[in-house]
């Protein structure tokens, strides 16, 4: 029961319906996939950084728009913009899952490759999680 507290199964993003890996040779059910805390976090940081502000009807002010940067040229202000773009984006949408004190917030570059780190605590669990993504390049 306090597994079940502290780490909770949430439905997986995108919505799947599957043969779970455990089940029994016979078993022809389907079922919709989990994910656990820790994987259900990282699918809403993703999906705040590639939802364009506006793209949800409504909630309008939801996403970062990492997107729309892919033309920007790589450099030290798109970092800072960027940077403080995902801060106001997450901070808002993860507010109660993340410990907002906790989250760190990271853009760099070098040639075509913007690189986002992204560090924070799992606030029901005190877990830290860090989540790496690395856009263009080879």
């Amino acid at each position: 029961m306090s597994r079940r507290l502290a780490d909770p199964p949430y439905l997986a993003f995108p919505l799947r319906i599957a043969r779970p890996v455990d089940a029994a040779a016979g078993d022809l059910r389907q079922w919709p996939r989990l994910a656990s805390r820790s994987e259900h976090i990282r699918g809403q940081i993703e999906q705040i950084l590639f939802t364009v502000p506006g793209e949800r009807v409504f909630r309008p002010e939801f996403g970062a728009g990492l997107r729309t940067l892919l033309f920007e040229p790589n450099a030290s202000p798109l970092w800072q913009v960027t940077q403080r773009r995902l801060a106001a984006a997450l901070g808002e949408a993860l507010n109660g899952e993340v410990d907002p004190r906790s989250l760190e917030i990271e853009v760099s570059g070098s040639e075509g490759q913007l690189v986002i780190r992204i560090a924070y605590t799992l606030a029901a669990i005190g877990r830290r999680e860090e989540l790496t993504l690395n856009a263009g390049g080879a």
